[in-house]
């Protein structure tokens, strides 16, 4: 294989543009066009990962097979391109200065002065490298976090110059988003906010080498050719970006504006054929016309930013075209669940799913959403902490164990039935220390997981430092909760069910994070399905 071709894609004049969309639409044509691609992340935040960032600071944290803790973006690439990614698909400065530094402790740098440059710049190079160096793939394509002029994102910016100088031309290239935006007094689409930022890129030493315009209002050709004039790129390198419907559009309309296509000249690679987007199109027909719909309450703590539960929302998109029906997600705050008001709040809704979290915050509010779904057959789907309530609120109200609870919440509970895993009962620094990434799970023949898998043998992302206590398990299978999957080392449950309810599954995974646009994740497929035979009834 020749050496990997480069694509940096940065963002200006504002930040919240839709990188990510826009490297994972360009990643999926080129995909489409028989290249092999993948997507890097850079973050310019000083945390190592965004493991212990707060999902209002940052939405959720992704998390990788290898067990990578990485910006939701990932999720993004990897739904898209149906191709997992890994720890070196996201790197923050945090990341880069702890290893410079731990180098300079261990006297790597023979005592010369470490600075931002070369050592830092260095270190960045070599990770932008890491993916190419792997020898499986043509083309990297680096999203850049942050805006272009933000003192954070200089040395990366730094970094992609020297990259550019090192290269050949047609080997690296620059994608520089921007905003045009509309002047709705003089109706008018503005672009000197775009000519200054390129200007401020040009500063750095980077000439862009095209430019995606996100804009409202569809940029004529006049206005291209003012754009391609004063940022000295050809115009047919200045890409029309408009609002979508939805994220899934944006493939298509990078098509329409030829994106892969000026990007394979740029690169002088040959357009080998037209992109395979028939399956694409396939999805995006079952998403935009469905025969069904279903009212599914998302039940969380974290909901006023729904970005929290950016792949949960992804899934059911997912899963409801796959079921030819539409998923109308309603958010629930758990700490606005009472005894009193949970009738109302729930009894409209066709599915209930109870979403991850940490913490005592709202738990009570949860565990009633879970009991009123258990006692009136409302189909049920909990995830990681989900599970762990839905065990709690069996034990207090089937096996009459009042006191239960997770020591997570109430370390002198007398029914611990949630408990630290034995290897997490040491450790005391937080960051990247929880069980993470994939797992093997073995699972039963006769329950909901194996009709909604069609397999006995799986494999599931995890996230957590608490786990079901097996001193439990004979109360609750003579109850009727069967623990329906096992990891085969451990023993560790994964999957509970009930035998009783038309639907009541809960897993101490998180199977959002394996939900693709061509791959919809069975157990939202079939937790969907639970909710139009409910709804239907």
């Amino acid at each position: 294989m020749h050496s990997p071709k480069y694509i940096f894609v940065t963002g200006g004049v504002t930040s919240s543009l839709g990188k990510g969309i826009i490297s994972a639409s360009l990643a999926k044509l080129l995909q489409a066009r028989g290249y092999s691609v993948t997507i890097q992340k850079f973050d310019p935040y000083i945390n190592v990962d965004p493991g212990t960032l707060n999902p209002y600071e940052h939405g959720e944290c992704y998390v990788t097979d290898d067990g990578a803790e990485t910006d939701l973006d990932l999720g993004h690439y990897e739904r898209f391109l149906n191709v997992p990614t890994s720890q070196a698909n996201n790197v923050t400065t945090g990341r880069i200065y702890q290893y410079v530094i731990d180098k300079e402790r261990e006297g790597a740098y023979l005592g010369k002065t470490v600075q931002v440059i070369p050592h830092i710049t260095d270190e960045i190079k070599r990770r932008m490298k890491l993916l190419g160096d792997s020898g499986k793939y043509e083309i990297i394509i680096t999203e850049l976090g942050g805006t272009v002029g933000d003192i954070e994102s200089l040395p990366y910016i730094e970094a992609v110059r020297q990259m550019n100088w090192e290269m050949k031309p047609e080997d690296c290239i620059v994608i520089h988003l921007t905003l045009l935006p509309y002047l709705a007094t003089s109706h008018e689409l503005k672009t000197k906010p775009t000519q200054h930022s390129v200007k401020m890129l040009l500063e750095s030493g980077i000439q862009p080498d095209i430019l995606v315009c996100r804009a409202e209002h569809p940029v004529n050709k006049e206005i291209r050719k003012k754009i391609a004039l004063f940022c000295n790129v050809t115009p047919n390198a200045v890409i029309e970006a408009l609002d979508m419907p939805t994220i899934y559009d944006v493939p298509m309309a990078m098509l329409k504006e030829k994106l892969d296509k000026t990007v394979l000249t740029k690169l002088k690679l040959p357009a080998k054929n037209e992109p395979e987007m028939e399956s694409w199109l396939n999805f995006l027909t079952k998403f935009k016309n469905p025969k069904h719909e279903v009212k599914i309450g998302l039940v969380g703590k974290y909901v006023e930013l729904p970005d929290a539960y950016k792949s949960i929302a992804e899934a059911f998109i997912h899963a409801g075209a796959h079921n030819d029906c539409k998923v109308k997600l309603e958010y629930i705050h758990s700490s606005l669940i009472t005894d009193g008001n949970v009738e109302h709040k729930l009894g409209h809704l066709d599915g209930i799913l109870v979403a991850p979290g940490f913490g005592d915050r709202a738990i009570e509010g949860k565990i009633l959403a879970i009991k009123y779904a258990r006692e009136n057959n409302v189909p049920f789907f909990g995830i990681c902490l989900g599970m762990q309530m839905a065990v709690i609120e069996f034990a207090r109200h089937v096996l009459g164990f009042k006191d239960a609870h997770s020591t997570e919440m109430n370390p002198k509970t007398k029914y611990p039935v949630i408990d630290m895993m034995p290897e997490q009962k040491k450790i005391t620094q937080k960051g990247g220390t929880m069980r993470l990434g994939a797992y093997a799970c073995e699972v039963s023949k006769d329950s909901k997981a194996y009709s909604a898998y069609g397999k006995a043998k799986i494999s599931e992302r995890h996230r957590h430092r608490f786990e079901f206590n097996n001193k439990f398990q004979k109360d609750f299978e003579s109850k009727g909760m069967v623990i329906s999957g096992i990891n085969p080392e451990t023993k560790l449950a994964e999957i509970v069910e009930l035998k009783e309810h038309p639907y009541f599954l809960a897993v101490q995974f998180h199977p959002e994070y394996k939900s693709t646009v061509l791959n919809p994740h069975p157990l939202f497929a079939r937790f969907v399905k639970a909710a139009i035979t409910y709804s239907n009834s």
